[in-house]
């Protein structure tokens, strides 16, 4: 299994750099190219919804992107390290909601993911939360020219 950590300063200017490096890993581990469109937005997603959380949380951390490429899949993992509440609580550092990432927007961000992914998993936490996404890869073929 390789790994790939990417890190970056949660600023906006930065998720291009992500999605490239994502797709450029992507290509390598196997990942059909008919479906690297998707990745790349799919990370996007991702990243935008982290820097926004990081933004508005005023949290200075970075944010934190892993690309595992594994026997027969590749998985991209993008963290935040917003605390997240259980259903019905607020989390610490939450705002008065003016705090530019709303609920609505990000229930958007992700659906927008799950559409563009068939194996997704979300996870939150009080010490951050993460979006997993998964494609299955294929073997590399030999050249025989």
């Amino acid at each position: 299994m390789a790994t790939v950590e990417l890190r970056f300063s949660a600023l906006p200017e930065h998720v291009r750099t992500a999605r490239l490096v994502a797709a450029a890993v992507a290509r390598r581990a196997g990942v059909d190219e008919a479906v690297l469109d998707e990745v790349r937005l799919a990370v996007g997603e991702a990243c935008s919804r982290a820097v926004g959380l990081h933004q508005s949380g005023g949290v200075t951390a970075p944010v934190k992107v892993l690309l595992i490429e594994e026997e027969k899949q590749f998985s991209i993992e993008v963290g935040d390290e917003i605390p997240h509440a259980a259903p019905g609580e607020r989390a610490s550092g939450a705002g008065d909601g003016d705090t530019g990432v709303d609920a609505e927007e990000d229930q958007m961000g992700l659906a927008v993911i799950s559409g563009l992914v068939d194996d997704v998993e979300v996870s939150a936490g009080e010490h951050g939360g993460s979006i997993r996404m998964r494609w299955p890869t294929t073997p590399p073929t030999a050249y025989l020219g």
